[in-house]
């Protein structure tokens, strides 16, 4: 009989997610404060915009360096690991067979069952090791174009979530009603981006996007109080 054909459907870009999610949430609300409390004290938009675009270019700077150093830091600390793993299985290689037996028996096979994998997999020292360093120590290999990528993107999704929450300030002359509408503009924005991440990682959109919402909104409206009582407003 005719098989259908099994198709398996993951999500493989985690990381670059969590690069948009740190980037836009923080481009959304960081601005939307910094916005929010000048206008409790100015009475020009135009003011507000020049202030805003000013943080907005800090932030993604100080944001992407933040996201090349934590993608450098991985890539240094998974190469200090593996060429410690590799001494180890140079100067110690009874005790790491053993630990890499402790490991498939952890997995549920006998002494017996694990006995000729572990001889097969410590006959490649690349193989036992990259073994040693995914189910000893839980780390994956890291790509080494991480960091500039996790730096652009993040950069890039700070200074588009940055431009929502200003972008009214930019079309509407009175400032009060350029604040209530970037209120509804930034809310908005932040409930369809949580929809959207909780459809890339397989969650329930709507509980994503009422859950970004939720701390996106908390997070401004902190930030929008306490603006509010340092200019008197």
């Amino acid at each position: 009989m005719p098989t259908t054909p099994h198709h398996e459907r993951h999500f493989m870009a985690s990381d670059a997610v969590r690069d948009v999610v740190i980037g836009m949430s923080d481009g959304l609300t960081v601005p939307f404060a910094l916005a929010a409390g000048l206008s409790a004290a100015l009475s020009r938009s135009s003011v507000v915009v020049t202030a805003g675009l000013a943080e907005i270019a800090a932030g993604a700077i100080a944001m992407g360096l933040g996201g090349y150093l934590a993608a450098r830091t991985d890539i240094e600390h998974y190469r200090s690991e593996y060429r410690r793993e590799w001494r180890e299985t140079e100067e110690l290689p009874d005790e790491e067979r053993k630990e890499v037996a402790a490991i498939l028996r952890e997995h549920g096979l006998s002494p017996a069952e694990a006995e000729p994998i572990v001889a097969a997999l410590t006959r490649n020292k690349e193989k036992w090791v990259r073994f040693m360093m995914r189910f000893e120590l839980g780390l994956e290999e890291p790509d080494p174009k991480r960091a500039p990528v996790s730096a652009a993107t993040i950069g890039a999704s700070y200074i588009a979530g940055g431009l929502v929450p200003l972008l009214p300030y930019m079309l509407v002359g009175r400032i009060d009603d350029a604040f209530r509408l970037s209120v509804g503009v930034t809310l908005l924005a932040l409930l369809l981006f949580g929809a959207v991440k909780g459809w890339l990682t397989g969650q329930p959109a709507w509980r994503a996007g009422l859950q970004t919402g939720l701390v996106g909104g908390l997070a401004a409206a902190a930030a929008f109080v306490i603006a509010r009582l340092v200019s008197g407003g």
